[in-house]
């Protein structure tokens, strides 16, 4: 009497695929995303010029999770998601710098990561704000 049926390796050389399918949706990490938060950078890319290889033309950006939207109704969807809500939470504490490496490494004494408050990024409706336009466009 033979043993129990041997199961097939259909998948055992797919390596390279795994990879693939593994870097296909990879997004920014958090210590890049860190500088894109920055004033002068969160504003380049809130104010990007138009451009029609991005979802919306660009226009729709989600500076927390990196991702471009089609439209502004989809934008303010995403922010009431869970993970753009997940996403905040990860920001919250500061990203890992040489400094914490070194004093990882017993060079210093150990200063935990600090806390900071992460907020949705205001979102532009495109209408007409006469308070806040200037006198000169009137």
């Amino acid at each position: 009497m033979p043993g129990p049926q041997r199961r097939k390796k259909f998948h055992r050389g797919d390596t390279h695929l795994k990879k693939r399918w593994r870097t296909k949706r990879r997004t920014k990490d958090l210590d890049e995303i860190d500088v894109d938060l920055r004033e002068e950078n969160a504003s380049k890319l809130l104010h990007q010029e138009v451009d029609d290889d991005k979802p919306g033309g660009g226009q729709h950006y989600c500076l927390h999770c990196a991702r471009y939207f089609i439209n502004n109704d989809a934008l303010k969807s995403h922010f009431k998601t869970k993970v753009h809500k997940r996403r905040l939470k990860a920001l919250e504490i500061e990203p890992y710098s040489i400094e914490e490496s070194e004093r990882a490494a017993g060079i210093g004494s150990y200063v935990p990561p600090k806390k900071r408050k992460m907020e949705t990024q205001p979102v532009d409706d495109g209408t007409f704000h006469p308070e806040q336009e200037d006198v000169d466009m009137k």
